[in-house]
């Protein structure tokens, strides 16, 4: 796999935010950064004023597209072609940095002749964006260094996902841009401590500090810290464990700030896979979706009423500081974990406040090993931080990847799993909006908000709804293969012709009955960003087409 994507499996940005303003350009591609990261699109707002030149790579014409030099409006689901042709005219071109590909990279020459595959005339005609513009946007990043790739679920949520994130990593390093102010390759992580919740080991395969629990020597590093037996099986993840809940192969669940009723895809079947379990445990702030399918529900405080901390998509840890006290019932999460852990008979969970839990990460996690509250007073660290005298490092891969060499990876361009037919001739893909957040649990508390956005509006092309005969505020059914839901149209020319666009922010909408549950084999990531749907008004009989 290609060197940069060993980190990335972390979601963790090679560089600060801070050097956007260092970035000659940047190429945005699958984010809709100014919706759903509105002070880093800020941040790139205000560089690109400062003369940074800007690539949007996206199918929706998202609000950055006004900022950009280039907009390459690709077919969702084709970001492999589209960067391969990208990479076939910088080398054609004699654009690459050939002395960070001899000294820092291998498998070069097996992926230079693999780029034989993606000739211009090819890529127009799967990605829908001319050849000559594909062209361009190639010169501009390879001539403009360094330069910043940012990318968000755009990348990722799709069944060839994994695919994605090598080719941006294989772009990169095809132009050097790595290791130095204004580079690199920066996922924006979608919650502010998705980032923390990975790096102690809130995913199937790994320990803290991304060590894998099918490693013997690292077992028994953990076993006699932790002073218990450790199963070498990675586990599964949410998309797999529900399925298997389904089937009645998981009995039990104890779920954490979460919402998967509305979250996940397919959600009628995760609904009635929750159904199913014989004890469900949701632990939140708020009595969610999801939370009202629970057998037991463990009122959780917020981010305002317990002391800890945050780690950030930049890797940044920072402290977070208790304002007020804890409103009714509610307990810090790492409170009621360890009471139940020791009303369990478990030992080791005798903590008595968060800076206690963060030694103990230090002490078993390499990258947090010099990371403490007392260091934590002043600023924030960014990870890897080793030892107590480091300062925390702003930039990886500023010597070597950390598998030594970045690896060039050929790859083969896969279609989505669900293409559109006559049956169902539109692309439903899902997009997010400023006004709300993720499934609203919180952000459909707030009078405000809810006063700019208070339910789905389905973004449709004027052409596909004149063709509909739908008008814009009227209401509509959207029908896949999985389910229907019924919202208002939003005519607009931000979405192309065969694309509709709907965010999952509210639950009277479950979007996610309508998206596809199919997952790349690497990530188990499901296909959220293309599903085939049909659309009709409410009150006419279904459209064969669009």
């Amino acid at each position: 796999m290609a060197g940069l994507v060993t980190t990335f499996g972390s979601g963790a940005s090679t560089n600060s935010i801070k050097d956007m303003s260092d970035a000659r350009c940047i190429l945005a591609i699958g984010t809709n950064t100014t919706e759903a990261h509105p002070i880093i699109g800020m941040n790139m707002r205000k560089a690109v004023r400062e003369g940074t030149r800007l690539i949007v790579a996206n199918p929706l014409e998202i609000p950055l597209v006004r900022d950009a030099d280039i907009w390459l409006q690709h077919r969702s689901g084709t970001d492999v072609v589209l960067l391969m042709g990208m990479m076939k005219v910088i080398v054609d071109e004699d654009l690459m940095d050939t002395a960070f590909i001899e000294e820092r990279c291998e498998n070069y020459d097996f992926f230079k002749d693999s780029l034989k595959n993606y000739p211009l005339s090819l890529v127009e005609n799967i990605t829908g964006v001319p050849g000559e513009k594909v062209a361009e946007a190639a010169r501009l990043y390879a001539t403009n260094s360094p330069a910043a790739i940012f990318y968000t679920m755009g990348i990722t949520q799709h069944t060839h996902g994994t695919d994605n994130v090598i080719a941006v990593a294989n772009l990169a390093m095809l132009t050097g841009n790595v290791g130095k102010p204004g580079s690199g390759v920066n996922p924006l992580r979608g919650q502010n401590n998705v980032q923390g919740a990975c790096d102690v080991g809130a995913l199937p395969n790994v320990y803290p500090g991304y060590q894998p629990v099918n490693n013997e020597d690292i077992k028994e590093k953990f076993e006699s810290a932790w002073g218990a037996r450790l199963n070498p099986t990675p586990g599964k993840t949410l998309t797999e464990i529900m399925p298997l809940a389904h089937e009645g192969k998981i009995k039990a669940m104890y779920l954490m700030g979460e919402n998967p009723s509305l979250s996940d895809p397919d959600s009628t079947h995760v609904r009635e896979a929750l159904r199913r379990l014989d004890l469900f445990v949701v632990q939140d702030i708020f009595l969610s979706e999801t939370a009202q399918l629970a057998d037991v529900v463990l009122p959780a405080t917020s981010f305002a009423e317990k002391d800890g901390t945050f780690t950030n998509t930049e890797r940044r840890v920072q402290r977070v500081r208790k304002a007020i006290e804890p409103v009714g019932d509610s307990r810090p999460d790492w409170w009621i974990t360890c009471q139940i852990a020791r009303r369990m008979g478990a030992s080791g969970f005798d903590f008595e406040h968060p800076s206690q839990i963060m030694e103990e990460i230090a002490s078993v996690t390499p990258s947090y090993g010099g990371i403490n509250y007392s260091r934590l007073e002043k600023e924030g660290l960014q990870w890897p931080c080793p030892t107590e005298e480091h300062p925390g490092t702003a930039i990886l891969h500023t010597e070597l990847f950390s598998r030594g060499k970045g690896h060039f990876v050929p790859l083969e361009y896969r279609p989505a799993a669900e293409l559109p037919d006559d049956e169902y001739p539109l692309v439903l893909t899902t997009d997010r909006s400023l006004f709300q957040f993720h499934t609203g649990t919180m952000t459909r508390k707030v009078r405000g908000l809810n006063t700019f956005l208070s339910e789905e509006l389905v973004a449709i092309n004027p052409g596909d709804a004149e063709a509909l005969g739908i008008d814009d505020g009227d209401k509509i059914q959207v029908i896949s293969r999985r389910g229907e839901v019924t919202a208002k149209a939003g005519v607009t020319e931000s979405t192309p012709p065969g694309t509709i666009a709907m965010t999952f922010h509210f639950a009277e909408t479950p979007t996610n009955e309508l998206t596809n549950p199919a997952l790349d084999p690497v990530s188990k990531i499901p296909e959220f960003k293309v599903a085939a749907v049909r659309v009709q008004k409410i009150g006419r009989v279904a459209a064969k087409t669009a």
